[in-house]
């Protein structure tokens, strides 16, 4: 089963049009198609005049029993017509994120439910809510690809910039590799503002934004007032015209699966034939000392830093001027007490290990948890990546990226787990 995620964190994009009516094309074309709503507004179900008040199990209740027996999807599942059913929210989903706060498979619960149906369904497209939070990361974790409609008006134009960058992270974040796709919405050919903002997204998304719009269409309006897709209301409309050029497109450029390696490990480089393991370990402990040493005086050179005991480190490295193998393993203790975080008069210093990594950074509450923001700078005479911020006092939660894979600080022993069951690490500034 395709799985397909509608995410735009804005509003009035058309995320609902666009999933209505996409799933009522693909399901007159022979498709058998779900809709899955993960929007606690519920408007699904209110475009295809699906009364709420008999809704009594919708997408909330799904998610609450997972897979504990209590509830299959087929008792959520309204069927719209031919090859098009509806599994409808309610309101109720949006207590769903509280929840299930402490639940270890909580950004995973509507992958698991999809998994029980599919081989009743080709295609399945999940409305997402505008907003990111534990339904959409569940939708991004179960979708094959990601579809985000994009207005074509000043204001989101620039919003879509950001979202691009948002739903990035968030695929960075749930490990799961998925196809990225930007369609532009309520165009009109006729004003001059619309077809720039359409050459301007051309010229940013490139290959990522689809060779088809969505044009402003008056009949997609009157559509979803009258509780009906487009397939039903006017199949001789603009708006049904588009979304069959959508539909075509698609079915036409599935997402090929991406190839992910076994393991993330990079292979240590062979020994040198011609030392023995003896004088290899030799060679990498007198190494590591010299770099433990300069680490330690640069850092020490800061006087609130030289009273944590750094400058003693520095000496004591001094002192191992016959490096011997048997000194290798207290020097890599020394050199990863100097590594994770510490305060420092001119800031709070991040300090990581020297990695086969082409970017490091840091993310968290003190810089609005970008991933971009504070990076890290490498210095290998060092052999380390390390950075200096202001951050005023408090507490403040953060984790390490490294080449966009975001994991906790393992040298910061404090931490705590995060709503998506991963670890952040803890920084407190006095």
């Amino acid at each position: 089963m395709r799985t397909i995620a509608i995410i735009n964190q804005k509003g009035g994009c058309g995320k609902t049009t666009v999933s209505i009516n996409l799933a009522a094309v693909l399901a007159a074309q022979g498709q058998r198609t779900l809709l899955v709503d993960m929007d606690p507004q519920g408007h699904c179900a209110l475009g295809l005049a699906v009364p709420e008040a008999q809704i009594n199990q919708s997408m909330a209740d799904m998610m609450m029993a997972g897979l504990d027996g209590s509830l299959a999807m087929a008792d959520v599942v309204w069927q719209i017509s031919r090859n098009f059913d509806l599994a409808p929210a309610t309101t109720a989903l949006a207590g769903v994120e509280v929840q299930l706060a402490n639940a270890s498979d909580r950004d995973r619960r509507l992958v698991q439910v999809l998994s029980t149906i599919q081989s009743n369904y080709d295609i399945c497209i999940i409305d997402c809510p505008p907003s990111i939070g534990l339904l959409t990361f569940n939708a991004l974790r179960a979708c094959d690809e990601v579809i985000v409609p994009v207005e074509t008006g000043y204001f989101a134009l620039q919003g879509s910039f950001k979202q691009e960058a948002t739903v990035e992270m968030m695929v960075r974040r749930t490990g799961h590799q998925v196809r990225h796709k930007v369609l532009a919405t309520m165009y009109d050919v006729r004003t001059k503002l619309a077809r720039e903002i359409l050459s301007e997204l051309k010229k940013h998304f490139g290959e990522s934004l689809l060779p088809v719009v969505v044009n402003f269409n008056a009949k997609l309006k009157e559509a979803a007032s009258f509780g009906q897709p487009i397939t039903e209301y006017d199949p001789t409309s603009r708006g049904m015209q588009d979304f069959e050029q959508l539909t075509a497109w698609l079915l036409a450029n599935p997402p090929i699966p991406a190839t992910v390696p076994e393991s993330e490990e990079v292979e240590a480089p062979a020994a040198n034939p011609a030392l023995s393991r003896a004088a290899e370990l030799v060679e990498r402990a007198r190494a590591l000392s010299a770099r433990t040493a300069t680490l330690a005086n640069k850092i020490a050179s800061d006087p609130a830093v030289a009273r944590t005991g750094l400058m003693q480190e520095a000496e004591r490295q001094r002192e191992d001027r016959a490096p011997d193998p048997v000194i290798v393993s207290e020097n890599v203790k020394r050199m990863e007490r100097l590594f994770g975080v510490r305060k420092t008069q001119q800031g709070v210093l991040f300090v990581q290990p020297q990695q086969t990594a082409s970017q490091i950074s840091v993310a968290g509450d003190f810089n609005n948890w970008s991933p971009t923001a504070t990076p890290l700078k490498r210095d290998t005479d060092l052999g380390v990546w390390q950075t200096c911020v202001p951050i005023p006092p408090g507490r403040y939660r953060y984790r390490v990226v490294i080449d966009g894979q975001w994991k906790h600080d393992q040298y910061n022993s404090s931490i705590e787990t995060n709503p998506f069951g991963e670890l952040n690490s803890i920084l407190e500034v006095g």
